[in-house]
C-alpha cells in the first residue's frame, strides 16, 4: 500500500521536486552503496529522450549519465544526425549505480520506473531511443535479443511513445564494426524527427 501511495505521489511531482527525490531516493537497497542518485541531463522539453541502463562509477561520482568515453561517443552519434547533447534528454532505467556495474534486478527496475514515467510525462518527447540490450529489455518487458529488437518501432510508457533500439555506446567502443548498424538506427530517428520517409536498408 505504501509503495502504491509513493508511486502516486511521484506521478504528481513537478520537475525540481522529482529531481530532488531521485537524488536522495531510498526506494531500493541500491542507495546504500551509491554516491548519489543520477537524475538525467539535457533539454526538459526535448523531442528525443535517450534511455540507458544505469549509472557507472564515473556517472555516480559526477551525477550525470553518459560521461567518459561512452559519453563522448554518444555526443558524436548525436552530432551525426544534427543534434547536440543539450538538445535531447538523457537518463537511465536505474537512477542509482548497481554494485560492480551488474545488471539491474527486476525489483530495482520496478522501484525506479515511476521516476522514468514521470520524466517521460514532463518532457513529453516525440521519440525514445533505448541504448543497449539491458535498457531495451527492461523498457519493453522482454527477453528478446538486441538483434531482434533493433530495426522496428516499439512503444513505451503511458503515452505509448514510439521507441527505437540501438547499441550502447560502451558496446560500440568494444565492437566498432557495429557502428554502421547504429548509424542506420540513428537515421530512422532523424527521419522521424524531420517527418521524412525512412531510409532504405
Amino acid at each position: 500500500m505504501a509503495q502504491e501511495h509513493a508511486k502516486a505521489e511521484i506521478a504528481d511531482l513537478p520537475w525540481e521536486a522529482l529531481r530532488e527525490r531521485v537524488l536522495h531516493c531510498e526506494r531500493c537497497a541500491l542507495h546504500q552503496g551509491r554516491a548519489q542518485g543520477v537524475f538525467g541531463v539535457g533539454n526538459p522539453r526535448a523531442q528525443l529522450m535517450l534511455v540507458g541502463e544505469a549509472p557507472g562509477a564515473e556517472e555516480d561520482r559526477r551525477g550525470e549519465p553518459f560521461v567518459g568515453r561512452a559519453g563522448k561517443l554518444l555526443d558524436e552519434m548525436l552530432r551525426a544526425i544534427g543534434l547536440a547533447r543539450e538538445s535531447v534528454y538523457i537518463t537511465n532505467v536505474l537512477k542509482s549505480r548497481p554494485p560492480n556495474n551488474r545488471d539491474p534486478r527486476p525489483d530495482e527496475v520496478a522501484a525506479c520506473e515511476p521516476y522514468l514515467w514521470r520524466q517521460l510525462e514532463l518532457v513529453s518527447p516525440r521519440l525514445i531511443l533505448a541504448l543497449g540490450r539491458i535498457a531495451a529489455q527492461n523498457l519493453l518487458k522482454t527477453t528478446q535479443s538486441l538483434g531482434r529488437l533493433r530495426g522496428d518501432w516499439h512503444c513505451y510508457g503511458p503515452r505509448s511513445t514510439p521507441l527505437r533500439v540501438t547499441y550502447h555506446p560502451a558496446y560500440l567502443l568494444r565492437s566498432p564494426a557495429d557502428k554502421f548498424k547504429a548509424w542506420q538506427d540513428l537515421e530512422h530517428i532523424r527521419a522521424r524527427l524531420r517527418d521524412e520517409d525512412p531510409p532504405r536498408p
